[in-house]
């Protein structure tokens, strides 16, 4: 059960007959939850009676208010002196309230106490109100403003904070639920709205303009431009055109289109990004675990030296024993026993562990939340907890660090400067003119992007692994690599390796005549993320395949410390566990189907939202932005995170130790002691949501 997001997961091997099951056992804890199947992804429906939706927090409202009127009558009149001391009808007028507000709570104490469960917040108020009651009848007064007044107070807050927790969650799970409720399915000339939980692989969908792109497909008509941000966070629309892939939660910004849809609603990017949300919350992380268990070690304990408190004292007084302090407040016995009972029912109030117990999951969903606006997706709590003591950022080169596409970086000249640099561009792009190769095709465009002409080959050869052999212009070109010039018996003792990245070596006629240097451009934010994450005092990385030498100009470049090249994808797994041994905790960034061993062998994970399915399921966080800004973003967001759980942990621990104090002294009674158990719960929630208005 998860508090943070209102859920219950249940996990089984067997389905059938699950359904009847849960409902049944549901039925054994309370009454009227009726349970219903959320089928392919879709939002569950506000369940209705006679056409009116049941509002559990419309009724709550009610229920304070009826309480608070009733209670105020007799209030008011016992303490301007109106009623007389023993019973009255100010008396019942107490009783009344009482039920009205506490009904529920006693209702569900005894249920649990059924089932086993004593020590809850439902049964200590229960005990405590109950008891003052008792005392009320003993002292002779019939006074009950006491128990009354304090199970009013207990409701109000109780209130307000399922009000805020809801209104934090409905806000958080808004901002990623990007679902759609309906399609526009084409058949023929015709459309037709349907479910978009109907739509399945191979219908033709229609997106207007101004719509949210409601499934992962591919445009098979129609051009437009794309608003990616809602799951990217790239700010600039992007072209999309007939064989362009789109995926769910994007904004057609202009041309209506038409797509095919390649996944259904269940598997669909919006889909995805919601149960990991969802999922997150559900992980609970370490510091969750631990004050689960503790609540359930402190309240018995509290709820031990209550009772302590209420008999110690008294038969000691009965044996001519009493505290100085106290005996002089209350002189007489039945006054001075009183005095210890009411103590210990005040004992019984501030020892609910609502406040512990909601303090922590719901620092950690603020936390999810906070990700989850910025395009960071967390899969849990305990990625959250492992980004706190991460020691070291290691990272994929390739679509982590740079952008992942070829860029010609240079062309260079052979020493007698036969041919001039646009010459052998547009030599070497004519070559390349019909390649489907990266390498090729980056070739074309650069000398396209220069206005160079570039022709079709007369003729082209494409040898494997070495490059290509064209007739150009009526010129004999080879492009690719020594091998290949080599082969062809072409002197490369005039060739002299310059920049970094891939080189295609060129030789026109049999001549050695320059080379093309093409490598993967940096992403812009790259420097800069790799200086905020170093600012933290966390080592950098960097694992690839790449050459050592082109990986040594990245990490020049960019300002990572340690780089660690030629590695096949179990080196990488070997390199980490090394850095890991020297440095401490350590966080893995990549894209890469190769990079999925690594990603799951690190302390956290992460993948960049642009790299392969294998990469993004292995990881514990995903950055949908693909940007490195992303990284320093999560560590920071992380450590918040895990200050205010503490914070919120120490300072119930803290206001519940001094209240209990005050109570010991005489300073304290019950009403303080609602007033400090619900007044920190609620305290605990906004520092918890201080998260989400982070910058």
């Amino acid at each position: 059960m998860t508090y943070a997001n209102l859920q219950m997961r249940v996990a089984a091997t067997e389905q059938k007959g699950l359904h009847e099951l849960i409902q049944k056992t549901i039925d054994s804890v309370e009454a009227g939850i009726t349970v219903i199947e959320r089928k392919s992804g879709r939002k569950p429906k506000v369940e209705e009676t006679n056409g009116v939706k049941k509002d559990p927090m419309k009724r709550s409202l009610m229920e304070i208010i009826i309480g608070a009127l009733i209670f105020v009558v007799p209030f008011v009149a016992s303490h301007a002196h109106l009623v007389n001391e023993g019973p009255s009808w100010a008396s019942v007028l107490f009783v009344i309230a009482y039920i009205i507000l506490g009904g529920k709570v006693l209702k569900t104490a005894a249920s649990n106490i059924r089932r086993g469960q004593w020590f809850d917040e439902n049964f200590l108020m229960a005990i405590a109100t109950l008891g003052a009651f008792v005392l009320g009848v003993y002292s002779g007064t019939w006074e009950f403003d006491e128990a009354v007044g304090v199970m009013l107070f207990y409701r109000i807050g109780e209130y307000f904070e399922q009000k805020a927790t809801a209104q934090s969650r409905s806000q958080i799970m808004n901002a990623v639920d990007m679902r759609p409720e309906v399609v526009n399915l084409v058949k023929g000339d015709d459309v037709e709205v349907i479910g978009a939980e109907e739509a399945v692989v191979g219908d033709i969908v229609m997106v207007r303009p101004g719509d949210r792109i409601p499934l992962d497909g591919v445009i098979v008509e129609g051009e437009s431009r794309i608003d990616t941000s809602p799951v990217t966070g790239e700010p600039v629309p992007v072209k999309a055109g007939v064989g362009d892939s789109v995926i769910s939660g994007c904004v057609n910004t202009s041309g209506v289109l038409k797509m095919r849809v390649e996944k259904p609603l269940e598997d669909s990017m919006v889909t995805r990004i919601l149960d990991s949300v969802e999922n997150a919350a559900a992980s609970k992380p370490q510091i969750d675990r631990f004050i689960t268990k503790f609540s359930r070690i402190y309240t018995p304990i509290v709820v031990l030296a209550a009772l302590a408190v209420a008999i110690i004292p008294s038969l000691l007084a009965l044996g001519g024993i009493r505290l100085p302090m106290v005996a002089a407040m209350h002189p007489e016995l039945a006054d001075y026993v009183q005095y210890w009972i009411t103590t210990a029912l005040t004992f019984l109030v501030i020892s609910c562990p609502c406040a512990l117990v909601l303090s922590v999951p719901l620092a950690f969903f603020a936390g999810i939340g906070a990700a989850s606006k910025k395009n960071i997706l967390f899969k849990g709590g305990i990625a959250i907890e492992g980004l706190k003591n991460v020691k070291s950022v290691v990272m994929d080169k390739t679509g982590t660090i740079t952008e992942g596409n070829f860029v010609v970086q240079q062309v260079c000249q052979a020493p007698d400067k036969a041919y001039s640099e646009n010459e052998l561009l547009a030599l070497a792009a004519s070559a390349e003119m019909t390649s489907t190769h990266p390498i090729g095709t980056s070739i074309v465009a650069a000398a396209k992007e220069q206005g160079l002409d570039v022709v079709s080959p007369e003729t082209m050869e494409e040898l494997a692994g070495r490059g290509i052999k064209a007739l150009c212009k009526g010129k004999e070109v080879l492009a690719g690599n020594r091998k290949l010039l080599e082969e062809a018996g072409v002197d490369l003792s005039a060739y002299v390796k310059e920049g970094f990245g891939t080189e295609v070596l060129l030789a026109i006629d049999g001549r050695y005549a320059g080379a093309v240097v093409i490598a993967d451009t940096i992403k812009k934010d790259a420097p800069g993320a790799i200086k905020k994450i170093k600012s933290l005092g966390i080592l950098t990385a960097m694992l690839t395949g790449d050459a050592k030498d082109s990986a040594e100009d990245v990490a020049k470049k960019t300002g990572i410390d340690e780089v660690h090249a030629k590695l096949m994808p179990q080196d990488k797994l070997a390199h980490l566990m090394q850095i890991r041994e020297k440095h401490g905790n350590v966080m893995f960034v990549g894209d890469g189907i190769n990079d999925a061993p690594v990603l799951a062998g690190a302390d956290v994970g992460a993948a960049m939202g642009s790299g392969a399915d294998a990469a993004i399921e292995a990881a514990d966080v995903v950055f949908m932005t693909s940007a490195m800004d992303a990284i320093p973003e999560a560590i920071d967001i992380a450590k918040a995170t895990n200050r205010k759980a503490w914070q919120n942990v120490w300072f119930a621990l803290a206001i519940k130790i001094i209240v209990m104090i005050l109570g010991l002294c005489g300073y304290a009674n019950m009403w303080v002691a609602v007033f400090a158990d619900t007044g920190v719960s609620m305290l605990c929630l906004l520092n918890s949501f201080l998260i989400l208005k982070r910058k």
